[in-house]
């Protein structure tokens, strides 16, 4: 399992596909705000489109991997968020659900075989109303950005005083 020294922060979406691009706007909130606010040293924001070998590449040595996605549920509601985390413990067990279709699970997946799991993941699955061709969030899914990237701030502050911590009390 990874539990090394970085954060990283990962918005996978597409912005071409209306709502499938919440986790690109919620990336790009946060890289605004570090032109103002410094993030600890250790952290990584970046884009991937879900690939599994992407994501895979992009969480691999993390000691807390952030990812933000939109999500389709049927019936759903726009905007609606849900948090999962999971920590090295739970990463490292086989499934007990399907991930079919799911570039996040299939990556989940290949990762915990291949032993490349970051210490811990967290997801923000973001249930979207619109995924065709076109740019632009939805009204629904284009409020919860703002709200979302305090969220993921406040999950890489966290992180960094548990760091900070654990190394304190490692240094006695």
């Amino acid at each position: 399992m990874g539990s090394g020294a970085r954060i990283a922060v990962i918005g996978v979406g597409n912005e071409f596909r209306r709502d499938d691009g919440v986790g690109p706007a919620v990336l790009a909130r946060l890289l605004e705000r570090a032109g103002s606010r410094a993030f600890p040293a250790e952290t990584v924001l970046a884009a991937c489109d879900g690939d599994p070998a992407r994501l895979i590449g992009l969480w691999e040595g993390a000691r807390l991997a952030v990812v933000v996605d939109a999500a389709q549920a049927h019936p759903g509601t726009a905007g609606r968020i849900h948090r999962i985390e999971l920590d090295a413990e739970r990463l490292g067990r086989p499934a007990t659900t399907s991930s079919h279709g799911l570039g996040l699970g299939e990556a989940v997946d290949l990762a915990r075989v291949l032993g490349r799991l970051p210490g811990r993941l967290v997801v923000y699955a973001v249930e979207g109303a619109d995924a065709s061709l076109g740019t632009g969030l939805t009204p629904a899914v284009a409020d919860v950005v703002e709200p979302l990237a305090d969220s993921v701030e406040k999950e890489i502050e966290e992180e960094a005083v548990r760091h900070r911590a654990a190394e304190a009390g490692g240094a006695r």
